[in-house]
């Protein structure tokens, strides 16, 4: 049976395979967008809690890791926060900024699904859902794809199915397969904006699950100043899920307990307060449980006009850096994405095309570009799908 013919075949109905599907199709090109999944979007309707952090208005290169923190550049120049916003307002969709740049639907995520379908719309998009993307072949200036029982061709072929994060919503490696089955290179996957675990010495963190407290984790050069949260495993919330896509296993990864606090300040409850012990000074700064576990390890009984000077700035640098070394992470079921990915190396960063294959195109979170958390990746996803479908 011969193949459909398009002029674009886009593989992945997430937010880098919508945007770029619709981009494509309102030039003109007749586009194709497949999906295994039942429906589009999943992790979308899913993300910020159900209401999508569809961006963030701090978006700046570094804020993305990659083997090649250039990379990322172009598009992000090209297709700015501020773009997308522009988008969204175009809709009616109502929004707001929770924290730290973070832009949320006040509503929810389904809203940014029916807009980027209705954009699909516009561009005369064929997007189906639901079936098995089988054989991918390419020969004579076309990419031959089996979907289910049918197949189709186009001259273009996009790579959008994510990574493996969250495989509970049908994520996978499939992108990096196909990337190697056409000569890609690939940068080791691994899980980023996940949850850190525990053991060892540590492991009587894990009593603490359910505290939480501003912190600033550090790993390397590397550094955010957000919530800590103690779970049954280990060590999750903003702060950690930040570290955690620069924290390298076997490192060690230093908290600091009182980021908020003026150097000094054990001497100087010292002085304004002498009978009170390291576990109350601990207290009027920290969540009880917490204070409680951090006092007996540092171990210095009594009250602090009983212990020297030396004592109490050496107790203070301890809680300054707090040395951790995580056993690992919860893996990608639950990490919000994955770093690593298809090489930026063989892709161009104007186009996202394969430098050694005519044609082929990859973007979002297939690639090796991992941003921040709180819309971060979102916003690469929109910069790039944006470039490729100016192209294809």
């Amino acid at each position: 049976m011969p193949a459909t013919e398009f002029d674009a075949i886009v593989l992945g109905a997430g937010a880098a395979g919508m945007m770029c599907a619709a981009v494509a199709g309102q030039r003109g090109r007749r586009v194709l967008l497949l999906d295994h999944a039942d429906q589009v979007g999943k992790k979308i309707l899913i993300s910020g809690g159900g209401r999508c952090n569809f961006t963030n208005i701090h978006t700046a290169p570094d804020r993305f890791l990659s083997a090649n923190p250039h990379f990322a550049k172009s598009a992000l120049a090209r297709y700015t926060p501020a773009d997308f916003i522009a988008l969204v307002e175009r809709y009616g969709i109502a929004y707001h900024e929770k924290t730290l740049g973070q832009l949320f639907c006040d509503g929810s995520a389904k809203q940014i699904v029916a807009m980027l379908l209705d954009e699909c719309a516009k561009g005369g998009v064929d997007v189906r859902c639901g079936q098995p993307v089988g054989a991918v072949e390419h020969g004579d200036g076309r990419f031959r794809v089996r979907f289910g029982s049918a197949d189709f061709a186009a001259p273009n072929l996009v790579i959008a199915t994510g990574g493996p994060s969250i495989p509970k919503m049908g994520a996978s490696g499939f992108a990096y397969d196909l990337a190697r089955q056409f000569g890609l290179k690939v940068v080791e996957p691994r899980p980023a904006l996940v949850p850190l675990t525990l053991g060892g010495d540590d492991v009587l963190f894990r009593e603490l699950s359910g505290v939480a407290t501003p912190v600033e984790a550090r790993a390397g050069k590397a550094a955010f100043r957000e919530a800590a949260l103690f779970t049954h495993k280990g060590l999750s919330g903003p702060a950690i899920l930040q570290i955690s896509s620069y924290w390298r296993h076997g490192e060690p990864l230093a908290i600091d307990f009182q980021p908020d606090a003026a150097p000094g300040w054990l001497l100087a409850a010292k002085r304004d307060r002498p009978r009170a012990t390291l576990r109350a000074a601990l207290g009027a700064i920290l969540p009880d449980r917490l204070a409680e576990t951090l006092a007996d390890r540092i171990a210095l009984p009594g009250e602090l006009a009983a212990q020297t000077d030396r004592n109490l700035a050496d107790a203070e640098a301890r809680l300054r850096r707090w040395s951790f070394r995580p056993n690992g992470t919860e893996g990608f079921a639950k990490a919000e994405v994955t770093a690593g990915g298809i090489s930026t190396a063989g892709l161009s960063s104007q186009t996202m095309m394969a430098k050694s294959v005519a044609n082929l195109y990859a973007v979002g979170e297939a690639v090796d570009v991992t941003g921040w958390l709180g819309g971060y990746n979102f916003q690469w996803a929109w910069a790039s799908g944006v470039a490729a479908g100016k192209v294809i």
